[in-house]
């Protein structure tokens, strides 16, 4: 049986789940505080579900970088200006990409330990506003000394321990599995044709609330404000996925000579934030007359791997969930797995042999776009909703994490659990 962290539950349920549209780096969202994306959602999913602010027990958000100086109170501020009661606790947690799932688990683990009913998740993230930022200068600079600002995004993507960038984990990946540049390139463009055709149908409109100018107010408190960039009024749809054929994805520099990554079949750069409300089952059936839930969740595991080879992480987590439930491959109807790179969203395919007509079936980051923080609770959110249209029982949420490790999440369609 494979090693990792597993953990199950009986009677816990996402009620509902919201998120902000995927805006393009340096774009629409760029000046907006990763926390005031996190209350927008987190007012929108509390409305969405019924769910009055009071009766939230619990606030568990994710943020990785900070999006400015005030990065520690994101939580706290994120509950507060959503109305939960001031003496109702908040946490701040991160796992990197994987953090949305790990907000799902923690949420979870409370509910089933008694600690709280109803818990707030709230994973936001923007890309744009990771700080240029200096570690070595606190007590001056030195005559002669280097000065040491850096991208604080761009010097993430390297795992020194290791010794490789992120996008070369995935090139492992590739030659590891032999996955050519064509292979990549062919699966970057379904991602894109998917995603296009998600959005064409109002697939994603059902799980998008729009932005606009606002204000956030709580009485004897500063007001919040979140604003636009430039003269643009709202924003209702993700900004990165369009066409994108094989023959122009061809067309791109590969980031390393001979590899087979590009910047078009890589994860887009995108600032968002999703929410959703867990439950009790007690209280889920409580409230079945105003809101249906969502899905079940079932169970999550998160192991660890290689970090020279992070991105296969999904694969040992999925296979741990399978093996702990005694589920099979073939009884999930559908997949959601992280594209953080096409080879290592290939390489995972191949190594669990999964069938591509179950796996984002409505695009993925490639032509969404990866939000740290915010992708795991995207991802859930996603394929509840997909499990519901396509009246499919068992699906599985997962994402790839730096550093070397996988996370997974196992949800059932409310439509089949007992």
């Amino acid at each position: 049986m494979a090693n990792g962290f597993y953990a199950d539950f009986d009677d816990v349920w996402i009620l509902d789940g919201v998120r902000t549209p995927m805006a393009d780096y340096c774009g629409i969202f760029a000046d907006i505080s990763p926390t005031d994306m996190g209350i927008k959602v987190a007012r929108e999913v509390l409305a969405r579900s019924g769910v009055a602010p009071a009766d939230i027990g619990s606030v568990i958000t994710g943020n990785m970088a900070p999006g400015d100086y005030f990065q520690y109170f994101v939580a706290r501020h994120i509950g507060m200006y959503a109305g939960v009661p001031q003496q109702v606790a908040s946490i701040n947690v991160q796992r990197i990409c994987g953090t949305g799932f790990e907000l799902f688990r923690q949420a979870g683990d409370q509910i089933a330990r008694g600690y709280t009913d109803t818990a707030l998740v709230v994973g936001t993230e923007s890309m744009t506003r990771n700080p240029i930022a200096a570690f070595g200068h606190r007590s001056g600079f030195r005559l002669g000394a280097p000065v040491e600002f850096k991208d604080y995004m761009w010097e993430a993507l390297y795992d020194p321990a290791a010794g490789v960038t992120m996008p070369q984990t995935a090139e492992n990946l590739a030659k590891k599995y032999g996955i050519s540049r064509v292979e990549v390139d062919e699966y970057a463009s379904l991602s894109f044709e998917r995603a296009v055709a998600a959005r064409e149908d109002g697939f994603h409109a059902g799980e998008i609330v729009p932005i606009r100018n606002e204000s956030f107010e709580l009485e004897g408190y500063a007001t919040r404000r979140l604003r636009l960039a430039g003269k643009v009024e709202m924003l209702d749809h993700d900004t990165h996925a369009r066409r994108s054929p094989v023959e122009v994805l061809a067309r791109l520099r590969p980031l390393y000579p001979d590899g087979v990554q590009t910047g078009g079949n890589s994860s887009a750069l995108v600032d968002a934030a999703a929410g959703a409300v867990v439950v009790s089952g007690e209280v889920a059936r409580q409230r079945q007359g105003d809101c249906r839930p969502l899905a079940r969740l079932v169970a999550t595991a998160t192991v660890g791997v290689p970090p020279e080879i992070m991105g296969i992480g999904p694969a040992p987590a999925i296979r741990l969930l399978l093996e702990r439930t005694g589920l099979t491959l073939d009884d999930i109807a559908l997949f959601e797995i992280n594209e953080a790179q096409g080879a290592q969203i290939v390489a995972v395919e191949r190594e669990l042999g999964l069938d591509r007509a179950r796996l984002n079936v409505h695009g993925g980051a490639i032509a969404l776009g990866h939000p740290l923080a915010a992708t795991g609770v995207r991802l859930t959110i996603t394929l509840a909703r997909a499990l519901r249209k396509t009246k499919g029982r068992y699906g599985i949420a997962s994402a790839c994490i730096g550093g070397g490790q996988g996370i997974a999440v196992l949800l059932e369609n409310p439509d089949f659990a007992a």
